[in-house]
């Protein structure tokens, strides 16, 4: 039985936010669009957690989402990050999206604020009521300090907007339940839990690992999609040690933008509060790299 939001079925890559002398590189980020489109990436996520957000302004963010839908010129799709723990700006920034062109909206659930599993559905459902645009939600309890529970989740998933959800708990009892209550799209929002959410009816990733290797997570995908269960667990233990690092040693996104400096695709600079790892962390994560074949 189809799902909603198969359009975001495949690998959704967490895209980075280039910076350059403490400015958003503009340049650097449409040259990440057309390497993805080149590697065969099926969405972009621009202005997640990956993409530094929460140190974007309100003018960068929205022109971050704009450059992104700009480059992509429907040639490959777009799921904006849009989310807010304030309702009216996340009805803003979604609006703002779908005027850019994007495809749909990734929103986080309200952090800091920690609503209750009302206020969970009302923030959603008010922002389902006031823009037009399929809403892909993203549970990660370890960033936002509560969680959509399963029950909420299924309540909002009768919208119609509402069409898939970013799974970070890290619990695949919570993404069993949730599977098991509504037709909602799975989608992993931990690199290393992919292959084990395929297992319950997940459909896709969006990948932080997908910013340095978008080939071999698809290719992991593809192999589970086409019933070839040896090669996709092959890929998933070959993927394991660079997902751990990449998302283990220090806070996303620090290791995965020291990844790609190392690899001379991006400066590496971040915003404060991130900064750069210490001398150790950064050997082990050049020493992961080197081990993968990568370096």
């Amino acid at each position: 039985m189809a799902t909603k939001g198969e359009m975001f079925a495949g690998l959704t890559v967490a895209l980075i936010t280039p910076f350059k002398d403490g400015q958003v590189d503009y340049t650097a980020l449409r040259k990440l669009v057309e390497w993805h489109i080149g590697e065969g990436t099926d969405c972009l996520a621009p202005c997640g957690t990956t993409g530094e957000s929460p140190t974007l302004d309100h003018e960068e963010h929205e022109r971050v989402i704009s450059a992104v839908c700009e480059s992509a010129r429907g040639r490959i799709k777009v799921m904006a990050g849009t989310g807010s723990n304030s309702t009216r700006e996340a009805i803003r920034l979604t609006k703002s999206a779908k005027k850019a062109g994007a495809d749909g909206a990734l929103m986080v659930g309200p952090y800091y604020n920690k609503p209750t599993q009302e206020g969970y559905y009302k923030h959603f459902a008010a922002v389902a009521d006031a823009v037009d645009l399929p809403i892909v939600l993203y549970n990660i309890p370890g960033r936002t300090g509560s969680n959509i529970l399963p029950e909420t989740i299924a309540r909002l998933a009768k919208l119609p907007p509402i069409v898939a959800v970013k799974e970070a708990t890290g619990s695949m009892d919570q993404a069993s339940a949730t599977a098991a209550l509504c037709d909602i799209t799975l989608l992993s929002g931990d690199d290393s839990l992919t292959l084990p959410l395929m297992s319950i009816g997940g459909r896709g990733v969006v990948s932080v690992v997908g910013n340095v290797v978008p080939r071999d997570m698809k290719a992991m995908l593809n192999a589970w999609e086409a019933g070839k269960l040896a090669e996709a667990i092959k890929w998933h233990y070959k993927l394991f040690s660079l997902c751990r690092d990449m998302l283990g040693i220090a806070t996303n996104p620090i290791p995965v933008k020291t990844s790609m400096k190392m690899l001379g695709r991006d400066t590496g600079e971040l915003r404060l509060p991130m900064c750069a790892m210490d001398t150790a962390l950064d050997a082990k994560l050049r020493q992961t790299l080197a081990g993968y074949g990568l370096l």
